[in-house]
């Protein structure tokens, strides 16, 4: 019986151990989530351009809600969250923010873009953000919102990839 019980004790002492070392890698995991972020963004970088979309930068809005004139950003955006808005827009405190979003620009670069609605003119302001205060303010799902777009993109290419291959079977049979 003295093998069993050593060998349980043992097993203990090394789950104590895994345990201590799981929260000091975790609390370090935590504190670098800016970089975990800022590494992902680059990384998925040249994917944006395909997966991305055109995210209006302003425009009319008649009677029935249909949009005109509009213009849109010179780049595609992934975009990877939304948060309460802020009171007011940093460019203009006039203009109330109606809609605010954290997005990854073809450039690499992670901005946030902020909405405002009168009624008749839809218009936005573009800032960039650093990962640690994107983490600060949209929190850890951003990571998650990255790499489940990156994920996705690449199902749906899979899925084309393999249609087309099927396509041309099918032409050379």
């Amino acid at each position: 019986m003295d093998i069993v019980e050593e060998g349980y004790r043992a097993a203990v002492e090394k789950a104590k151990e895994y345990n201590g070392k799981i929260s000091e890698l975790s609390a370090e995991a935590v504190g670098e989530t800016g970089t975990l972020l800022e590494k992902m963004a680059d990384l998925a970088r040249p994917i944006v351009p395909e997966a991305g979309l055109q995210m209006m930068v302003r425009g009319k809005q008649d009677g029935k809600g249909e949009m005109y004139d509009t213009v849109y950003y010179d780049q595609k955006f992934l975009l990877l969250g939304k948060t309460d808005p802020m009171p007011y827009r940093p460019d203009d405190i006039e203009k109330k923010v109606d809609n605010q979003y954290c997005v990854l620009g073809e450039d690499g670069i992670l901005y946030e873009l902020m909405y405002s609605a009168d009624g008749f003119l839809i218009d936005s302001y573009q800032r960039e953000i650093s990962p640690d205060d994107i983490i600060d303010l949209y929190g850890f799902d951003i990571i998650v919102m990255l790499y489940k777009a990156i994920e996705e993109y690449v199902t749906e290419q899979k899925d084309l990839v393999d249609a087309l291959e099927k396509v041309i079977a099918f032409i050379r049979d």
